[in-house]
């Protein structure tokens, strides 16, 4: 008898444990591949250079998707989308069709902040990346469904894994741009940078503006002048 007494006493505060206890099912909600695999390279380069709830420049979940797409629309149009009377090398600081190589740069010449090769030539990024990227995994995997944080994360790998399929579903919003203000551009996006007047990547780079949807998830995107100076 005492000995039932003290397993319906110890059931009972277990019960009681796990009613009070949130639900959380770790890795159900979202998932993002392998740091050292080339979709998993390109979605936290998406996560990491936009802002998710409570963030700063977070807006909404729409605004985050579609600079997350533009984002990658630039690296694809560095490889695919030279425009006539440029080098892939004064667009994109490489001459590669690999988009690794367009992220981390060749040559000593650095182009996305936290993303780099090795010494040994391994694709890596630096720790605050995936700080950042567990944290956000640990929300979104937290609690008994899906919510903003699962959906961004799911898209990012999901159009990580679109682009190495074959393609990027969505359309380029940029694709048609053919002037601002009275300077004539080539259209498409080809650098992005935070959206603050000191952050620039001058030259021939010409900054979208907010009427043609130029500023995404905290971003600043860029086009082309159509005559290079």
């Amino acid at each position: 008898m005492i000995l039932r007494r003290i397993s319906f006493t110890l059931l009972s505060l277990l019960l009681l444990a796990a009613a009070l206890t949130p639900i959380r099912v770790a890795g159900q909600f979202a998932r993002i591949a392998p740091a050292n695999t080339t979709n998993g390279y390109v979605a936290r380069l998406l996560i990491n250079e936009t802002p998710f709830p409570g963030e700063r420049s977070y807006k909404c979940e729409s605004d985050t998707k579609a600079a997350m797409l533009q984002v990658l629309w630039v690296l694809y149009s560095r490889i695919h989308h030279i425009p006539d009377r440029y080098s892939q090398w004064q667009v994109a600081g490489v001459r590669s069709s690999n988009i690794i190589d367009v992220i981390t740069g060749t040559g000593g010449r650095p182009q996305c902040e936290g993303f780099y090769r090795d010494a040994r030539g391994r694709f890596v990024t630096e720790p605050r990346v995936e700080e950042r990227l567990k944290y956000l995994l640990q929300i979104a995997n937290y609690g008994g469904k899906p919510g903003r944080f699962a959906n961004l994360l799911n898209y990012a790998q999901g159009l990580a894994d679109a682009y190495l399929k074959g393609g990027i579903d969505e359309a380029d919003r940029y694709a048609g741009l053919k002037y601002v203000g009275s300077v004539r551009v080539t259209g498409r996006g080809y650098s992005w940078m935070t959206d603050l007047d000191i952050y620039s990547p001058g030259g021939n780079f010409i900054s979208i503006p907010s009427a043609d949807d130029g500023a995404l998830g905290g971003n600043r995107f860029f086009t082309l002048r159509k005559n290079p100076q």
